[in-house]
Parts: C-alpha cells; sequence; structure tokens
C-alpha cells in the first residue's frame, strides 16, 4: 500500500469546467484506518468536503461543494493513488456528478511547500 493521505496537500494539474474545481483549488486529505476525508476550497469553490475509504491505493468517497455563485453540487468519485518519481502522490481520478449532469477525469498532485 503507498503511504498515508493524512496531512497531505493537493492540487489539480489542470482546470476543469467553469465553476468546478481548478488548479486554484486546494485539498487537505485525512486518513485513518481505511477512512479518508477532505477539506477543499479555491477557485470557484467556496467550500468542499469529501468523505470515503480506501483499500490498498483505492479511494472511493462522496464530494459536495459550495460555489461562489451561492449553488451546491455533490458526487462520487474513485480515484487510484500513484506515487511519482520524486515521492509526491498523484490521484488518478473518475468522477461523476449525481446532483446535476456530467462526469469525467482528473489528476490532483501532491503540492510541495513552494508551490502554495
Amino acid at each position: 500500500m503507498s503511504r498515508s493521505l493524512d496531512g497531505l496537500v493537493l492540487a489539480p494539474v489542470a482546470d476543469q469546467a467553469p465553476g468546478q474545481v481548478g488548479t486554484r483549488t486546494r485539498f487537505t486529505y485525512h486518513e485513518r484506518q481505511g477512512e479518508i476525508w477532505a477539506e477543499y476550497a479555491g477557485g470557484d469553490v467556496v467550500r468542499g468536503h469529501l468523505v470515503g475509504t480506501r483499500e490498498g491505493d483505492r479511494l472511493d468517497f462522496r464530494y459536495v461543494q459550495l460555489k461562489r455563485d451561492g449553488t451546491t453540487s455533490s458526487g462520487h468519485c474513485v480515484s487510484a493513488v500513484v506515487e511519482l518519481p520524486d515521492g509526491r502522490v498523484r490521484l488518478e481520478e473518475t468522477w461523476e456528478w449525481e446532483s446535476q449532469q456530467g462526469s469525467g477525469t482528473s489528476v490532483v498532485e501532491q503540492v510541495t511547500e513552494h508551490e502554495d
């Protein structure tokens, strides 16, 4: 199993569609005994939360978020945890909205101190 996500800060490597998470969004992950959760904010997202489980290098979670325009949305995501050659963590995500139409893939990577 890859190392723990607990305390790691990750950010998308590319912007998604307008009004969604983007390169300015920061996810702060927590992990304990197979449970994962995170808070996120930045860009068009005022506040977001995710909660789910981890089995090996697979995350399965639901997310909810509040956007700057006052709307809320929720969805489901399955992610593969990948350790990069430089030791940072990458999540390769497949997601789908449950509160609206849309699905896709995205990549978030661990942010190092000087990137933030």
